[in-house]
């Protein structure tokens, strides 16, 4: 335990002595960097423009699809026989076979056009936009989340660095508490086990001391995780509490009703639903023909320098009658992912309601506990200092003595939990409204 400690407190002073290299940044700037920086975010924008160019993709086909062709061949031209021919001029009639052999180059170019599918090209086109859109969506949802780990994490080191200062200033009190015991047992007017027990109390104060400066190297870590800091680094936060939010004392009713119009999960679940129905839209002029332009113009013959030219424009028309119930399972596949997004609709809002509910109880009940904290404060400070005065009169006993300082000690480290607990709080009730 000896060697722990000395350990310990060689860690603390290290970075203590590290402390002009730290870098002091402001929650404005912790949120900052992780939105520009975090890996996660960075992955949710890449997929965002994949959809993006994936339904440039589907938007293609409305477009003239143009081809080019050119082909060499050596070849034999030894006739076949065929219903309706005649023999090959090239063989000059003869039905014999041979290796002679002849050039036949070949051009072409060919344009063709889809003229209308009934919506089946438009809707799959419409739904991969609606779709990018939901990831678009999705985006703001993984940001909130960034958002949200970066503010509590910032508040996590806010409130282990006023624990340090909370166990200084025990170590301080209960050092005090030492000097004045040594004095009383020095002159016989106490008996040596007091200096004993003040001597352990000095010794729990300084390993509570290097406890809370371990848990503030924990708090900045995690700090820099929340960032997406790739190499550790040091990080240290300005004193900045989470101010009031607006509207934090208004009716259930009222801050549900904003959360549904602002929260990002609602805008993924419209563009799902857009895409959806564009995908049933799709599906059912599947049960119709498509209509496509396609003209070409080729050139073609054994000699290079005399060949001959064609060309040719047609209509067509592809109407599938039977695939096999192919269509009409897309159909029913569609009409089924619409009603699950209902679904997932009415569940979401459900949670809205929770999540703005819990985080609003969260902050009227810290609030309430921060006025009951500071009574209690104002009593184990009173009480401190007349257990102090009863002492030094010798009429006191150090347990006493201790317990009072032990009051004093937990009520100044609840109120930090306390402002944590009401910070966060804040910051899960301003993601629930949907105010990131």
């Amino acid at each position: 335990m000896v060697h722990f400690f000395f350990v310990a407190c060689a860690i603390a002073g290290a970075d203590a002595g590290a402390g002009a290299k730290v870098r002091v940044v402001s929650l404005k700037d912790a949120v900052r960097m992780a939105l520009a920086q975090h890996p996660s975010l960075r992955e949710k924008r890449a997929t965002t423009d994949a959809k993006r160019a994936l339904a440039d993709q589907y938007k293609a086909p409305f477009f003239p699809q143009i081809s080019g062709s050119a082909s060499w061949q050596r070849t034999t031209a030894n006739w076949t026989a065929r219903p309706g021919s005649v023999p090959s001029s090239v063989s000059s009639g003869s039905s014999s076979a041979s290796f002679d052999s002849f050039n036949y180059w070949n051009f072409g170019a060919t344009v063709t056009q889809l003229l209308w599918d009934f919506n089946q090209q438009v809707g799959k086109w419409r739904a991969a936009n609606a779709t990018a859109d939901a990831q678009k969506a999705t985006e703001r949802v993984s940001e909130d989340a960034v958002v949200v780990a970066v503010r509590t994490a910032y508040f996590g080191v806010a409130a282990a660095r006023a624990l340090i200062g909370v166990a200084q200033e025990t170590l301080g009190n209960q050092a005090r508490h030492l000097a004045q015991v040594e004095g009383f047992v020095a002159a016989g007017t106490r008996p040596a086990i007091d200096l004993a027990q003040a001597r352990t109390e000095v010794a729990n104060a300084r390993l509570q001391l290097v406890t809370a400066e371990n848990s503030f190297a924990v708090a900045k870590a995690q700090l820099g995780y929340a960032i997406g800091v790739e190499s550790p680094q040091s990080f240290d936060v300005e004193n900045e509490p989470m101010p009031p939010l607006r509207g934090e004392e208004s009716r259930l009713p009222v801050l549900v009703g904003e959360a549904i119009r602002n929260r990002p999960e609602f805008a993924v679940l419209a563009g799902q639903t857009r895409a959806g129905e564009e995908t049933l839209r799709s599906a059912r002029g599947g049960f119709w023909p498509t209509f496509g332009l396609s003209t070409a113009l080729t050139e073609a013959g054994s000699d290079i320098t005399a060949m001959a030219w064609n060309w040719n424009v047609a209509v067509t028309l592809s109407w599938p009658i039977f695939q096999g119930g192919l269509t009409r399972a897309a159909v029913r596949e569609a009409q089924a992912t619409l009603v699950s997004l209902a679904a997932q609709r009415d569940t979401q809002q459900i949670q809205v309601r929770f999540d703005v509910e819990q985080a609003l109880l969260a902050v009227r009940g810290a609030k309430a506990e921060l006025v009951a904290n500071a009574e209690v404060r104002a009593a184990a400070a009173e009480r401190l200092r007349l257990a102090e005065g009863r002492y030094a009169a010798g009429v006191g006993n150090i347990i006493e003595l201790g317990d009072a300082q032990l009051a004093v000690t937990s009520a100044a480290a609840l109120k930090v939990q306390i402002e944590f607990r009401l910070a966060t709080a804040r910051v899960q009730l301003e993601k629930a409204l949907g105010r990131q």
